[in-house]
């Protein structure tokens, strides 16, 4: 009763100013006024507190993780004080909620991913299972979900999952599903940051800017390929940073240690090959259990980068790290590379040249199977660099120009498709590798490979690109006959962010 006696005086009250009509009412106009203005405030007030009554239970629900309804993650908002959250949780089919996230969702899930189709003048794309090669093939060969979070100000979280050639069914089909990179960063201050993780080897520029729709040409470059192998990463913790010395001038810097290198298969025969250069000794693909460290060795790699204006950067980057199976034997990889990057305008150059030593790769090493005394020189050893001596020096490179443009006409006709925000770019690049500088001339010359790739992409924005090019390849390599081929591809793809 007290409600109803505080809006009817409110309502009594407001009489005297309400406009001169007032004075001319009936007892019965105004009780009918006097009730539907009681009637309007009750309704707010039962209104204004079921919402406080809601918003006290949700609080109560969320006091104990696992317990009351269901979160709609999409709708919850993150605030600055969380419940805690404790093994003492209770419930059972709801302990799946009992995440931190769940109240507070912080990541963010993105990615991207291509579309490949090839056609080689010769049979030389890989069919499979002693299949012969085929002229002409479409690939699905990347699928990459991102995810990224903001744990506080202070903590992020970065993770890529890849998964390639997604169609096959099983890993004896070549597909590969991994974690490309998943790391924890303590950020303290612009000049010096710690990362712990799986973390993307700072080796040469394109290591760490790989993705699909940020390259202008569908392949990657043969160096990025062969002698740095993209994408390269390992198990390890260091830091990072950025310092500006002078006006205009800023420096970059990483550096990490980490699990290291995986030369040699548990028989002992080098994976460090003229056929496939660096790429199957990675960490990724060593036979260790879980990744294991192989030898209580460590690499070390580190990356510096400076930009004396906007618009160009030279970097300098290395690798270290002992490749043996057997901690007593040291035969180290070293990989070190130089990249660059000049934009002026709508034209650009960007390049990356490495050379890797892979010290004692030639000979046998103790504890091998393969039927060689330790530290004799390993020769006719099938698969891995023909009849002759495996490789321990190679070095590539490669230099390519870009240029941006819109024709004026294309965005006349067609503004929505051809906008701002759209732009064509023609490339040129060349490619050169040597896998084997010991033994140039050996048979097969398998690591000797030559490439001149010409081509033109439309972005309708700059997150998707849709890339034609033709790769003129006067020095080639055919993995189904394991023959040096002159070969020439018209290489088609899409691909996008999400």
């Amino acid at each position: 009763m007290r409600i109803w006696s505080i809006l009817g005086a409110l309502v009594i009250a407001s009489l005297p100013v309400m406009p001169v009509w007032a004075e001319n009412m009936t007892p019965e106009d105004i009780k009918k006024l006097v009730d539907e203005a009681v009637d309007k405030r009750l309704q707010e007030h039962e209104r204004r507190e079921g919402a406080i009554k809601q918003k006290e239970g949700a609080a109560a629900s969320t006091t104990e993780p696992g317990i009351g309804s269901l979160p709609e993650v999409s709708k919850d908002l993150r605030t600055e004080t969380q419940p805690a959250l404790s093994f003492g949780s209770t419930g059972s089919g709801r302990l799946v909620y009992a995440k931190p996230f769940v109240s507070a969702p912080k990541a963010i899930l993105g990615g991207y991913m291509d579309m490949q189709f090839r056609s080689q003048s010769k049979a030389s794309i890989p069919a499979g299972d002693g299949r012969p090669g085929v002229t002409n093939n479409f690939d699905q060969q990347r699928f990459i979900p991102f995810i990224y979070a903001d744990v506080t100000d202070h903590i992020k979280v970065a993770t890529e999952l890849e998964i390639e050639h997604g169609v096959r069914e099983s890993s004896g089909n070549e597909i590969e599903v991994s974690l490309e990179f998943g790391f924890i960063d303590y950020l303290v201050k612009e000049p010096f940051n710690l990362r712990a993780g799986i973390l993307l080897m700072p080796l040469g520029k394109f290591n760490l800017l790989h993705d699909s729709p940020l390259n202008d040409l569908s392949d990657r470059p043969l160096v990025s390929q062969l002698v740095i192998p993209s994408t390269m990463s390992e198990t390890g913790a260091g830091f990072y940073g950025t310092v500006y010395p002078g006006r205009t001038g800023k420096a970059d810097y990483e550096l990490y240690v980490t699990t290291g290198p995986c030369g040699y298969a548990a028989n002992g025969t080098p994976l460090v090959s003229e056929m496939n250069g660096t790429s199957q000794g990675r960490q990724r693909t060593c036979a260790g259990h879980d990744g294991a460290d192989i030898n209580n060795g460590k690499a070390v790699v580190g990356r510096l980068a400076y930009s004396p204006m906007l618009g160009v950067e030279v970097a300098g980057s290395s690798y270290y790290g002992n490749a043996n199976n057997n901690a007593s034997n040291y035969t180290p990889l070293n990989i070190t590379a130089l990249d660059w990057t000049l934009q002026r305008g709508p034209f650009q150059v960007i390049g990356e040249a490495a050379w890797a030593y892979a010290r004692g790769n030639s000979r046998a090493v103790q504890g091998n199977t393969i039927g060689f005394a330790p530290g004799s020189l390993l020769t006719a050893i099938g698969g891995n660099s023909g009849m002759g001596t495996p490789p321990q020096r190679m070095d590539g490179f490669y230099i390519q120009g870009n240029y941006h443009f819109m024709p004026e006409f294309l965005a006349k006709f067609s503004p929505k498709r051809f906008g701002p925000g759209s732009t064509f770019t023609a490339v040129i690049r060349y490619d050169r590798v040597n896998t084997n500088l010991d033994n140039s001339n050996g048979t097969g010359g398998w690591g000797n490979l030559e490439q001149i790739s010409f081509g033109l992409n439309y972005r309708p924005i700059q997150d998707t690109a849709i890339k034609l090019s033709y790769q003129y390849q006067p020095m080639a390599f055919n993995p189904n006959t394991s023959e040096r081929i002159h070969d020439s591809a018209v290489v088609m793809s899409i691909a996008t962010y999400f």
